[in-house]
């Protein structure tokens, strides 16, 4: 599986932040990433420098093999919960997808 990401201008894509990312996907997709040929963060800070709270943009875009890729979306007040968050609703998304091929 390849791991992607993508900041705005507001939040500093750094190696760090990389790992940080691609472990967090990672733990919350383990059982499915054999099946994914390729999962994509765009993470952003949607008021700037303006702050507020669920300010940070986290959309995650899983390709599964042989299928439409699956995306999600979702917001939190730092990048770490926003990842979390994004996690774990693609997670679930994924989950509900592989089921219902199992069942046809």
């Amino acid at each position: 599986m390849q791991f992607q990401i993508n900041t705005d201008a507001n939040i500093q894509g750094d190696d760090r932040l990389t790992d940080v990312a691609e472990t967090i996907v990672t733990a919350a997709l383990g059982h499915l990433t054999d099946r994914l040929s390729r999962v994509e963060v765009h993470l952003a800070d949607v008021n700037g420098a303006k702050g507020g709270a669920n300010d940070i943009r986290c959309t995650a875009e899983a390709r599964p093999e042989g299928m439409q890729p699956q995306t999600v979306t979702h917001h939190d007040a730092n990048v770490e919960a926003a990842l979390r968050g994004a996690a774990k609703k693609l997670r679930t998304l994924l989950d509900g997808e592989f089921g219902k091929l199992g069942r046809r």
